[in-house]
C-alpha cells in the first residue's frame, strides 16, 4: 500500500479549502455587482419618471392643438367664410382668382361689399343703396341715390349696364338691399329682375379680407 504524508495532505486540503473560499468570495462579489446600486436605482425611477411626464406633456399638446384647430375650423365656417372669386364682375376691387374672407355682420351699410346666395351660388356685389332708398342711373352709368350722386372713385368706367331691365327711379323694397358689380357693364345683379334686391337673410357676410394672391394681401374696401 501506498503510504502518505499527512503534511501533504494537510496542505492539500487546505489549499483547497482556500481555493474554494476565493471562489466563495469572487461569486459573492460577482453577484454585489451585478445588484444595482440604490443611487442607480433611484436615477432609473428619475428617468422613467420623467418619461411619463414628457409622454403626458407631449399628448396634452396634441390634445390641445387638435382642440384649438377643430374651433378655429369651427368660427371660420360660421362666422368668417372663405371664398373665391369667379368672373370678373367685381373688378378692379377683387379679380378672378382671389380669395377672400367674410364676415357675418347684423347691419349692411351703403359702400360695403357684401357675399349672397343666388340660386345655390354666391355672389359678391357692392351695397350700392338700403331699405326705402330711391336710385336713380343715368345714361352716363352716374348712380344717384335719394337724389345725391354717388362717390365711387373705386369704379374704372361706368355704365347703365347690358343687362338691366328695371325702371328708374326705383324704390329699394323694405328689408332688402340694392347691389351692384363694380365691373357696371357686364355685372349682373339687382339691375336685373331676376336677381333683384337681396334681403338680409340670403347674405353670407361682409368681404373683410383678401388672402391670396400674397402680393395682394390686405383689407378690401
Amino acid at each position: 500500500m501506498k503510504e502518505t504524508d499527512p503534511f501533504i495532505d494537510n496542505r492539500t486540503e487546505e489549499s483547497t479549502r482556500t481555493a474554494a473560499q476565493r471562489d466563495h468570495r469572487a461569486g459573492a462579489e460577482k453577484i454585489f455587482q451585478d445588484i444595482p446600486a440604490q443611487e442607480q436605482l433611484r436615477q432609473e425611477d428619475v428617468q422613467a419618471h420623467t418619461g411619463r411626464k414628457r409622454g403626458r406633456f407631449l399628448y396634452r399638446i396634441i390634445l390641445t392643438s387638435i382642440t384649438v384647430a377643430a374651433a378655429a375650423i369651427l368660427i371660420a365656417t360660421l362666422f368668417l367664410p372663405i371664398l373665391r372669386i369667379y368672373g370678373t364682375s367685381m373688378s378692379p376691387t377683387l379679380q378672378e382668382g382671389d380669395v377672400i374672407i367674410a364676415m357675418k355682420i347684423r347691419r349692411v351699410h351703403q359702400g360695403e361689399l357684401m357675399a349672397f346666395y343666388f340660386n345655390n351660388k354666391i355672389l359678391v356685389k357692392r351695397v350700392i343703396a338700403e331699405p326705402g332708398d330711391t336710385v336713380d342711373i343715368d345714361d352716363a352709368g352716374n348712380v344717384i341715390v335719394n337724389g345725391r350722386a354717388l362717390d365711387e372713385s373705386y369704379l374704372i368706367s361706368r355704365s347703365k349696364g347690358n343687362t338691366t331691365d328695371i325702371t328708374y327711379p326705383y324704390q329699394v323694397p323694405i328689408g332688402r338691399y340694392f347691389l351692384m358689380g363694380d365691373q357696371r357693364e357686364t355685372s349682373e345683379d339687382s339691375r336685373n329682375s331676376q336677381i333683384g334686391c337681396i334681403g338680409q337673410d340670403r347674405m353670407v357676410g361682409r368681404i373683410l379680407l383678401r388672402v391670396w394672391p400674397l402680393r395682394r394681401f390686405g383689407l378690401v374696401k
